[in-house]
C-alpha cells in the first residue's frame, strides 16, 4: 500500500510517528516544530504543518536561532529523550540556524534542522538568496551547517527522504551520536509528491541504550579507586542526561569521596548532600578546587573536562594524578590518558558501588572531615555574599542571587548561558533538585536564555522558570520575549542591569587590555568609551514586547518584585540596576587560573604587568600522560 503525499507532508508524518524508549518510559522524540516561513519553505513544509495541524504542534518564532535554543531548552529539560524541529527558509533565515546548531552539538543535545534550500532542479540559476559558487554548482549556504551538524543530508529527490529521515532519527536518538541534525530540503522537492509505502509511517521506537560496563575496564577501576587516598569525583553533564543523580548520591555516600560538578554537572548532588563540595575549576569553589589540586585519582563521570574544568590544564597538579572516566562516549574516555569505564553513567556509578560495597570500601574518616570543613567554610562565604545589610540599598550581583536562592524551591529551573553571571552562579547558587540549575556553558552563547526558557516551561509547564540575563545577553536576543506573549508561556525574567559587558569588561582588567570597549557609555574626550551612560530603558523595551515588567531599585523592591513574578501567570520581567564592585559582581573571586593569552609585547604598564602574571601561571601548565 502507498500514499501519495508531497515530501513535506511525508516528513511531517514521519516525524509524528517516531519515540523514543528508555527504561520502560515511551515518549515522542518531536514534540512540536518551531518555523519562520519564507519562499523557501511556505509552500511545502508551511502547507504541510497546515495539512497536519492534528499531528505536529506548531511555534511561531521571530529568531531563527532563536527557535533553535528553545528546542535545545526543550530536549535538555527532556532528557535527550524529547526534541522539537525548526523550519527556515533559504538564505539568511538558515543561515541564522548556525549558533544554534552550534551550540546543540557542542552541549550533545538533540535538535533537528530544517533548513529550505534553493531548488534542486535549477529551473532559473540564481534564485533570490542563493549563493553562487564557481567552483561547485552543489553548494548552498546551508552547507556552513555541515560541520556543525552531527548528520547533515540535502534531500535532493522525494524517494532519498526515507533513508534520510531514518538516519536523521538514529543520530538523534544514539547518546553518543546526539547534537544537530540538519535535512536541507530543496524549495521544489518539498513541494514535489511521490508514492510512500505506509511502512514508512507507522510508529516506530527508538530505544536509547544504557551500555553497560566492559568487565575488564570496570575490574581496573575499582582498583584505582580502592588504591586511591584522596579520590575525587568530578560530575559533568552525562549525570544528568543519563538520569543517574540518585546512583551519585549512592555511591558518593557509600565511599565518602567528594563530589565536584562542572557548570553541566552541577546539581548531580543536593547543594546539602555531605559529599558535594560545589563547582570545580575557573569558576568553583575554593573547596573543590583545593581537592582538585591534592587529588590522587580524579573519577570523571560524563564530563568533557574543558578548560574551565581543568584550570586551563594547571588544577590537578599533584605528581603522579591519574584519571578514571565514565563516560559513554570512548571519545571523551580516553581523555587526560585516563583509564577508560564506556557506559551508560547510571549503570558504570551502579556496578562501581556494587563492587566497592562488597568490602565496605570507603576513604579515610579524616579526609571527610577536612572537605567537611571546608564545605562549611565554603557556605559562610556563600551566606556573606549573599547577605543585604542594608535593605535599602541598591543590590550588588551576588544579593540579586541571594534573593531569589530564598524564595525558590525544588520545583524551579534557573536558566543562564553568559557574562558574569555563570561564574557566580557556580560559586554560590544552591541547587535543590537535579535539573533546577540550567547553564548553557559548553558554548555559553548570549541571548540563548530567553528562548531557551520558553522551551524548558513547555517541557515542564507547572513549574516556576527563571531566565537570568545581563544587559548585553538581552540586547543580543529579547525578541522571543513576543513568543511567549503570544502562546501565554509565563516565564519569568531578571534582566540585570550593570551598563555593559561587565564579565569581559573584567577579564579585560586582568589581561592588560583596560576594559576597552567593553562599556556601554558614549565616548570621552579622549576616544575611549568612559563618559555618561547611555539612556537607554530595557524595561520599557520589555514592556515594548508585551512583558510585565516590576521595576527593583533596592534590595527590598527585588525581594518583593521576584515573589510576585514567581506567583504571576504571565510573561513577568524583574528589572533590576546592580551595583557594581572592583571584583565585576561581588562575589569571590576565581580560585583557579584560565588561559586568556596575554600580549607578549607591550608599552602600557597593565599589559606588561598581566604578561608576567601569565607567564607565571603558564609554567604551572602539564600534560597528562
Amino acid at each position: 500500500m502507498t500514499t501519495r503525499l508531497t515530501v513535506a507532508q511525508a516528513l511531517v508524518r514521519f516525524l509524528s510517528a517516531q519515540y523514543t524508549e528508555r527504561d520502560g518510559v515511551r515518549q515522542r522524540l518531536i514534540g512540536a516544530t518551531w518555523g519562520i516561513f519564507g519562499h523557501g519553505n511556505v509552500a511545502g513544509l508551511g502547507q504541510a504543518l497546515v495539512e497536519y495541524a492534528d499531528l505536529m504542534p506548531y511555534h511561531q518564532g521571530r529568531n531563527e536561532q532563536s527557535m533553535v535554543h528553545a528546542a535545545v531548552g526543550y530536549a535538555r529539560q527532556s532528557g535527550r529523550l524529547s526534541t522539537h524541529a525548526v523550519t527556515t527558509s533559504i538564505g539568511p533565515g538558515a543561515t541564522n540556524l548556525v549558533t544554534g546548531a552550534a551550540l546543540a552539538t557542542v552541549n550533545r543535545l538533540p535538535v533537528l534542522l530544517l533548513p529550505g534550500d534553493t531548488f534542486a532542479g535549477r529551473p532559473a540559476d540564481p534564485v533570490l538568496q542563493q549563493l553562487e559558487v564557481p567552483y561547485a554548482g552543489d553548494l548552498s549556504v546551508n552547507d556552513c551547517l555541515r560541520p556543525v551538524s552531527r548528520y547533515f543530508d540535502r534531500v535532493t529527490r522525494p524517494e532519498a527522504l526515507i533513508p534520510a529521515a531514518l538516519q536523521a532519527v538514529r543520530v538523534l536518538t544514539d547518546p553518543v551520536e546526539t547534537g544537530a541534525v540538519t535535512l536541507a530540503l530543496p524549495q521544489d522537492v518539498q513541494a514535489e509528491a511521490y508514492d510512500w509505502p505506509e511502512e514508512f509511517f507507522a510508529d516506530r521506537v527508538w530505544t536509547v541504550r544504557r551500555p553497560a560496563a566492559d568487565p575488564a575496564e570496570l575490574d581496573r577501576a575499582v582498583a584505582a579507586i580502592r588504591a586511591a587516598r584522596r579520590p575525587l569525583l568530578v560530575a559533568g553533564g552525562g549525570v544528568h542526561h543519563s538520569r543517574a543523580e540518585r546512583a551519585l548520591a549512592e555511591f558518593a555516600s557509600l565511599t565518602g569521596i567528594p563530589v565536584a560538578s562542572t557548570q553541566a554537572g552541577k546539581g548531580s548532588l543536593r547543594h546539602d548532600h555531605p559529599q558535594d563540595v560545589g563547582g570545580i575549576g575557573h569558576t568553583g569553589t575554593a573547596t573543590a578546587d583545593a581537592l582538585a589540586r591534592s587529588a590522587d585519582l580524579v573519577i570523571g563521570v560524563g564530563t568533557r573536562y574543558t578548560d574551565f574544568t581543568t584550570a586551563s590544564g594547571t588544577l590537578f597538579e599533584r605528581p603522579g594524578v591519574r584519571f578514571l572516566n565514565l563516560n559513554i562516549a570512548a571519545f571523551d574516555g580516553h581523555k587526560l590518558a585516563g583509564l577508560p569505564l564506556v557506559a551508560d553513567a547510571r549503570g558504570g556509578l551502579t556496578a562501581l558501588t556494587e563492587a566497592l560495597g562488597a568490602d565496605g570500601h570507603r576513604v579515610d574518616d579524616a579526609y571527610v572531615t577536612e572537605y567537611g570543613a571546608g564545605k562549611a567554610d565554603w557556605e559562610r562565604r556563600v551566606d556573606a555574599c549573599f547577605a543585604a545589610p542594608d535593605e535599602d540599598a541598591r543590590p550588588t550581583q551576588p544579593q540579586v542571587l541571594g534573593a531569589l536562592d530564598a524564595l525558590v524551591d525544588e520545583s524551579d529551573v534557573i536558566i543562564n548561558a553568559a557574562g558574569s553571571l555563570p561564574g557566580d552562579l557556580h560559586k554560590l547558587w544552591r541547587a535543590r533538585s537535579a535539573d533546577q540549575y540550567h547553564l548553557e556553558y559548553g558554548y555559553s552563547c548570549m541571548g540563548y536564555e530567553i528562548p531557551a526558557a520558553i522551551g524548558v516551561k513547555l517541557a515542564a509547564p507547572a513549574r516556576p522558570v527563571w531566565a537570568l540575563v545581563g544587559d548585553g545577553t538581552y540586547l543580543m536576543m529579547p525578541t522571543e520575549i513576543v513568543t511567549a506573549v503570544q502562546e501565554g508561556v509565563a516565564i519569568k525574567m531578571v534582566l540585570v542591569q550593570n551598563h555593559g559587558y561587565a564579565s569581559i569588561g573584567g577579564l579585560s582588567q586582568s589581561v592588560g587590555g583596560e576594559r576597552f570597549g567593553t562599556a556601554y557609555r558614549f565616548p570621552a574626550p579622549d576616544g575611549t568609551l568612559s563618559g555618561a551612560p547611555l539612556p537607554v530603558d530595557l524595561a520599557a523595551n520589555a514592556a515594548s514586547l508585551g512583558m510585565r515588567v516590576l521595576r527593583a531599585r533596592t534590595v527590598r523592591d527585588l525581594r518583593a518584585a521576584l515573589a510576585e513574578a514567581r506567583a504571576a501567570d504571565t510573561p513577568t520581567c524583574v528589572y533590576v540596576e546592580t551595583e557594581t564592585p572592583d571584583t565585576v559582581s561581588g562575589a569571590p573571586e576565581a580560585q583557579a587560573w584560565w588561559d586568556v593569552p596575554v600580549a607578549e609585547t607591550a608599552t602600557r604598564p597593565s599589559a606588561v604587568k598581566a604578561r608576567e602574571e601569565y607567564d607565571r601561571h603558564v609554567s604551572a601548565r602539564r600534560r597528562h600522560l
